[in-house]
Order: C-alpha cells, then structure tokens, then sequence
C-alpha cells in the first residue's frame, strides 16, 4: 500500500514525525531533568525552563495534529483540519512563544495578560472560520497577525536594549547572559513565524517549516540551558561593612529592579555622599581585590562597602561609567600588573591563566574586556610591550 505514496509525503510524514520526536524529548528532558547535560556549571531559570518546556509539549500536540492531514486528499477536510490547527496556534503556540521570549529578559517580570489580548482578535477570527468552513477572513488575519508581530518585534528590540543596560549596571560578568543570544532567539522566532503565515503553501514550504521548526527546538533548548538564573547570587568572599555610607539606607530588589530605576538623575547623591562611596570603594573592593571574586554584582558589592545599590548606581553614573565596565577597569589593570611582575621576574607563564587570576572564566570574555580598556587586542599590547 505504501508503494503509492508520493516519495515527498514520505519524506514530509519523517520530517513531522522527527518534529514531534525532537520536541516530546526536549520538553521531558527540560521537566525531568535536574542536572544540566548542556553546561554543568550554569543554573538556568526555573521559570523560563517551565514555560519553554510547555512550548515544547505544545509543538509536540501541533505536529500530532497536523500528521495524519498529509495523507488527505479530499479539499474540504484539509481546510477544516488547517483551520482548527490554525486555532491551535493562535491559542497556545503563538502566545506560548511570546511568553518564553519576554521569560529570557531577567530584569524584571513582564506582565503576560497583554499577549491574551493581542492574540485574541486571531482566535476570533479563526473560530469564526471553522464556523463558516470559509478562508475569506485569511487575508486579514494574515494582515493583523504580521502587524502584531512587527509591533512585537520592536518593543522586544526596546526591551532587550534596556536589558543590556540593566546587565551592565548590576553584573560584572556577563557570561552566560549575553544580549546578542536574545537578539538572535527573537530573529529566529520572528523569521519562523513569519514564514509560516507569509509562506504560499506547498510541499516545499511544508519542507522548510519542517526543518526551521527542528532548528527553533534544539536552539531554544540549548538557550535556555546555556542562561543564568540572575536571581542566584554567589556568598561573598569577605565579611561584610556594618556601616551605612549614606543618611538613611534605601531598600532595593536585588537583582529584579527595572533599569529605569537605575538611570534616574545622578543629583540626587551629594558630593559628599560620592566622596565617601569612593573612599569605601578603595578600601573594601580595590585594597581588598574583591572585584576578582567571579559573578560580583552590584548589589553585593554595595554590601561589601556599607551602602545600598541606588546610592552605588548611582556613583558610577556620575563618574560617567557602568558597574560592568569599572569592574573590568579593574580586572585588567590586575592582568596588566601581574603580566609586568611575570615578564621582569622570567616567570613561565601563559595569558589563559594570568586572564583567570584576574578574575576571568572566559578568555573570550577577557579578550573582548581588554581590547575595550586598552584599545587593541592582548596580543598587539604584548608585542608593543616587548618591542
């Protein structure tokens, strides 16, 4: 009997069953799995897990669906199964994919109700369509489904910029938080969607849904695992300062704080104020190299000095820098220092372990700090120095 089964539908009827296979695995591993098989030493968020997880499952339920509509032939019952699956989409993969992209951004947490409401004129439309057994209102749900996603698109563009900044103002190390890797995940998310309702139908466009839907689920589980929860903060390595630097301590949010709050208006801390969080930075993080301790954020380091994040924030706004980048400031003027008492003394040594005594896991993450602060890669600096 299979020997009248056009070779294409074979090899379309693989391609959904290895979708389905490849999203079911995924999403159990992401609900069973304790431990992490991608990057042992990163802990991703709970919360992102659950909800990509619930992606997965329902991709896995959409590609059920869809599979037995390969091997129908009559026009009416392949409308009325586009349509229903159609439904699906709109109700739970369209805004499930919505919700595990704002889930990446960490600095705060989004409301989800307005993606009900965006997607709510689409489930409409499509009901209203199965009702009717009619595609006359296609066209338009096409029309409003790309305008949803342009304006989408850009307040994730917004968003993910001011999460860059958030992450430069808050963290030292920005492994495993990269900002470009959310940029990505929403091209990827965008293109695919796009496609699949801008494409012309046909087996070669089944094809390629297919195989981008195959890349989305083992991209989107390696994201999610290789993400840091950023609301885990490593103990500090020394005690902490009892005093306060400031009349009147401000309680802030630890990590989950939005950045609009951390680029408010510097005046608002006194020269004075300024002066005394710089001395207690010279004692408490320079004097005592605390800014080697790896994944320091601003917050613990407002610990270590006897102040709070807003005052500390603020500080470093008005010295016209981030805590990032003070950080780093600091971590290559330590490699600068230890490369020097190598060089003088003939000590053996290699750039990978001095980067990692000044408090780098990553060389890339050095190289890129240090071509930053030096303005030319370690390598030229080194033949200068030598030269």
């Amino acid at each position: 009997m299979y020997g009248h089964i056009p070779l294409d539908i074979i090899l379309l009827f693989m391609l959904y069953a290895a979708g389905a296979t490849t999203a079911a695995i995924a999403c159990l591993y992401l609900l069973l799995r304790r431990g992490n098989a991608f990057a042992p030493d990163v802990t991703p968020p709970m919360r992102l897990r659950r909800w990509t997880a619930s992606f997965f499952a329902i991709l896995v339920l959409g590609h059920l669906w869809y599979l037995p509509s390969i091997m129908f032939t009559s026009s009416d019952d392949i409308l009325l199964c586009n349509l229903i699956g159609a439904l699906l989409d709109c109700m739970l993969t369209i805004p499930l994919a919505l919700v595990v992209m704002l889930c990446m951004l960490q600095d705060r947490r989004r409301p989800l109700w307005p993606i009900g409401v965006m997607v709510a004129p689409l489930v409409v439309g499509v009901a209203i369509s199965i009702i009717t057994r009619s595609e006359a209102l296609m066209p338009w749900l096409r029309g409003y489904f790309l305008l949803m996603f342009i304006g989408f698109t850009i307040y994730m563009v917004h968003a993910v910029r001011q999460y860059g900044r958030w992450l430069r103002d808050n963290f030292a190390d920005l492994e495993h938080k990269e900002v470009w890797q959310s940029f990505l995940a929403l091209a990827v998310m965008m293109i695919m969607f796009g496609y699949y309702v801008g494409g012309y139908g046909g087996i070669i466009y089944e094809y390629i849904v297919q195989v981008f839907g195959l890349f989305l689920i083992c991209y989107l589980l390696w994201r999610v695992e290789t993400l840091s929860d950023l609301s885990i903060s490593q103990p500090l390595s020394i005690p902490v300062v009892e005093e306060i630097a400031t009349t009147g301590k401000i309680e802030d949010d630890a990590v989950y704080q939005s950045s609009d709050v951390e680029h408010h208006l510097s005046e608002d801390l006194s020269e004075a104020t300024s002066d005394k969080i710089g001395s207690l930075l010279q004692q408490h993080c320079i004097d005592t190299q605390l800014y080697l301790q790896h994944d320091l954020t601003v917050s613990q380091l407002a610990q270590a000095i006897g102040t709070n994040r807003t005052y500390l924030s603020q500080y470093f706004s008005r010295q016209g820098t981030t805590y990032n980048a003070y950080i780093n400031n600091l971590r290559i003027n330590h490699f600068v220092s230890l490369y020097r008492e190598a060089i003088a003394a003939q000590r053996s040594f290699t750039v990978q372990r001095l980067a990692s005594e000044s408090g780098y896991r990553s060389y890339s993450t050095f190289s890129l700090a240090f071509k930053q602060r030096m303005g030319q890669s370690v390598t030229a600096w080194m033949r200068d120095i030598t030269n």
